[in-house]
């Protein structure tokens, strides 16, 4: 019966045959079932009918049913002149739409050779007409429907595609196509020690350093770009490799020295940081981080320390437009989370080996220099100018706040590092830098929430110590600091008449 009604309908539609034939040299054996399955007379007009039936999943489980997905590839095959791109895009976002979901066309997809379909689609001859880069977004779309049926079908696209077209493809400076690629990469790798391998060497990480580039030109709209360098970076601590890639070609690629090109960072390397950065800062939680890696970005911060110049006050926060100041502040915030991990996801014997290892390496140190000599906060900098004017003493020339946020990050990652670790605690008062952290507990226009994050640092630098609350008595009744905010601690000063000295009690 339903034989029948095909022949009918195929003498009906014959005319248009003979006539698109003779345009686009189309099969009949092509046309033919898409008009009929259609009810239309063009071949145009039978494409958008069959995308608009593939919206919904009864829709395409209709037209799987009906074998349409073979006709549509053999249709793409015939559609490698630059001048059908268009009829090709119709054509490709048709198999999209297929494809999402829908298990028997993903397999019939397989089966007919779609990966390589595909892929001869997106070859340079096509994508030179190809100005909006259309026909090599919805490619990629197709493959990431596909990618999400199983084992079978990741390796059939990564065994055609990896390496040399994804390498094509990352250079493609689009959010458009960044976005599915990665896409692609993510779900392919998820899951397959082998091919999260080949992604992690050799010829993988060139592909992933591109990706960077683009989204760092084009940005990004999707999260497969962030899972991607959470399991590479974070995960898999391979930040060093893919940093060093990111360097234009002919630079120094050693990954095992930060000190690249005499401490000159690229834009990319500071995008790729605000990312780990901002993972770090969702997932705080649930992401344990290695040593190798605090340290690595500890080498980070160390250059960028000395690259940056501090002689001019930021007028922003991050980013601010200046790659180094940027590397510094992101590398910053990365080493505030990793600190701040134990307080959130409790206390392992990995975490507190990080924020030690980054302790013995010069971390709280270079911290404390850092602050000590910044010029003080705002309200205290007015302070002591009305002092000069007074005395008619001449001001010196401290360091700046290269961002707004600077000096608030310090005081954020140093008051982590304090957080229920009294050897940490002690350093810092055997440094003398108790004051110096007082001092941080200020409202200042150019660290917003500073007096937030110094009122939590004083309160993890006195937290079970008796000693830093003695100081802290001590330098209350001399007049050396006037802290209101210990009261909002529950804190007091009282005078111990027994030993003579002031000491912090609970004033509750």
């Amino acid at each position: 019966m339903n034989h029948n009604i095909y022949d009918t309908e195929k003498i009906e539609y014959f005319g248009t045959v003979l006539s698109f034939r003779s345009v686009l040299s189309l099969p009949e054996n092509i046309l033919l079932p898409l008009f009929s399955v259609s009810n239309s007379s063009t071949i145009e007009r039978a494409v958008e009918i069959l995308t608009e039936a593939s919206k919904t999943a009864d829709g395409r489980s209709d037209l799987a049913s009906k074998n349409i997905l073979p006709i549509v590839l053999q249709l793409c095959q015939n559609l490698s002149d630059p001048s059908a791109s268009h009829l090709l895009l119709l054509s490709l976002k048709l198999l999209r739409n297929l494809c999402a979901g829908e298990v028997a066309n993903q397999n019939l997809f397989i089966e007919q050779n779609g990966v390589g379909i595909v892929l001869a689609a997106l070859n340079p001859l096509s994508l030179a007409s190809d100005s909006d880069y259309g026909i090599i977004r919805m490619g990629l779309q197709i493959l990431a429907n596909v990618s999400l049926a199983g084992e079978k079908h990741q390796r059939a696209i990564w065994h055609q595609f990896f390496p040399c077209k994804f390498v094509e493809i990352a250079s493609v400076r689009r959010k458009e196509t960044c976005d599915p690629l990665c896409m692609i990469i993510y779900t392919c790798c998820d899951g397959s020690h082998g091919l999260f391998a080949e992604l992690c060497g050799d010829q993988g990480l060139p592909i992933m350093a591109d990706i960077v580039r683009t989204a760092s030109a084009v940005g990004f709209g999707e999260d497969w770009l962030k899972l991607l360098l959470s399991k590479i970076c974070l995960e898999e601590n391979l930040l060093p490799q893919l940093f060093s890639k990111l360097w234009p070609a002919g630079a120094s690629e050693n990954t095992e020295d930060i000190k690249f090109r005499d401490g000159v960072f690229v834009s990319e390397q500071a995008f790729l940081l605000n990312i780990l950065s901002g993972i770090l800062n969702e997932r705080i939680e649930d992401i344990s981080i290695s040593n190798d890696f605090a340290l690595y970005i500890l080498g980070i911060l160390k250059q960028a320390v000395g690259v940056v110049d501090f002689v001019s006050r930021g007028k922003s926060g991050l980013p601010t437009g200046s790659v180094s100041i940027d590397v510094l502040g992101y590398s910053l915030t990365i080493l505030r989370d990793i600190c701040a991990s134990d307080g959130v996801g409790g206390f392992t014997e990995d975490s507190v080996d990080v924020v030690d290892s980054l302790v013995s390496s010069g971390f709280l140190e270079l911290l404390l220099c850092l602050l000590r000599e910044l010029e003080p906060p705002t309200i205290i900098r007015k302070a002591m100018k009305q002092d000069e004017n007074q005395e008619g003493t001449t001001s010196y020339s401290p360091k700046l706040c290269p961002y707004k946020g600077f000096r608030r990050d310090i005081v954020a990652v140093i008051g982590n590092c304090a957080y229920r670790r009294k050897h940490i605690q002690d350093e810092i008062r055997q440094k003398n830098e108790i004051l110096l952290l007082l001092q941080q507990c200020v409202i200042d226009e150019d660290n917003p929430f500073l007096r937030e994050w110094g009122i939590w640092s004083v309160r993890n630098l006195l937290e079970g110590n008796a000693e830093n609350q003695r100081v802290v008595a001590e330098l209350e009744l001399q007049g050396s600091v006037d802290v209101p905010e210990i009261a909002g601690l529950g804190l007091r000063v009282e005078f111990d008449q027994r030993t003579r000295r002031a000491k912090l009690v609970n004033a509750l």
